[in-house]
């Protein structure tokens, strides 16, 4: 199956470089050059990954982004030439899945790319004796891969359903940032604490009445996250 790439920035030079790299590995590649041309795409193709750049003309990559997840959970890498850690924290914050800070090198963001899909296309791949994981309300389906509180149905991105899913199949243990962040990125943990941690608090605020007194994702502080068995 071949896997379609959307590739999102106003410079033709870096559109150019990244297709002939993504093409040299199996991928079809959609172009755009600003946000508008980037939910057009999105709306008529079927994709697999989203590389998006944040500075553009008409529509920058952070609006789309936040427009992008409304209806769609297709990873989405965030390209910028801004390095801190704030900048990579509204990132992911509106709802990107990975941030790359150009100059880049292409291999490794076609490695991101390809981390990104696998994490998408094989969503709770371990196999599991019984279909469903739960505690209270918070209701993970592992066949059907959908999240539900008290019965309703909650849209998540493909990175918070694992991260969801990791700490339900470790209920009532503390997991380290480190720790999640090796389990769902599947690589080596450097300096991801604020990755981690703006995932979680995306998660909470879908699936939380109150993200500030969380009732399902706990933190234990200064070691890391928990999910109980009967959470109330």
């Amino acid at each position: 199956m071949t896997m379609n790439i959307l590739v999102c920035d106003d410079d033709k030079a870096i559109l150019d470089s990244i297709e002939i790299y993504l093409q040299n590995e199996g991928f079809k590649v959609f172009r755009a050059t600003n946000g508008i041309e980037a939910l057009t795409v999105a709306e008529s193709q079927e994709l697999h990954c989203i590389i998006m750049d944040i500075m553009m003309p008409q529509m920058d990559g952070m609006t789309a982004t936040t427009k992008l997840r409304q209806n769609k959970n297709i990873p989405i890498i965030l390209l910028s030439a801004k390095s801190e850690d704030t900048d990579k924290i509204a990132g992911l914050s509106f709802g990107a899945d990975d941030y790359v800070t150009k100059p880049f090198n292409p291999l490794e963001l076609v490695a991101r790319v390809k981390s990104q899909i696998r994490r998408y296309t094989s969503l709770g791949s371990l196999e599991k004796t019984e279909n469903v994981l739960q505690s209270g309300g918070l209701v993970l389906d592992t066949a059907a891969k959908t999240v539900t509180v008290d019965g309703e149905p909650v849209k998540v991105t493909a990175t918070e359903y694992k991260i969801l899913e990791y700490l339900m199949e470790n209920m009532g243990h503390v997991l380290s940032t480190n720790q999640i962040y090796e389990a769902v990125w599947q690589e080596e943990a450097f300096a991801t604490e604020k990755t981690v941690t703006v995932h979680i608090r995306r998660i909470r605020e879908k699936i939380e009445i109150n993200p500030k007194d969380p009732k399902y994702i706990k933190v234990v502080w200064g070691i890391g996250y928990k999910i109980d068995k009967d959470s109330k």
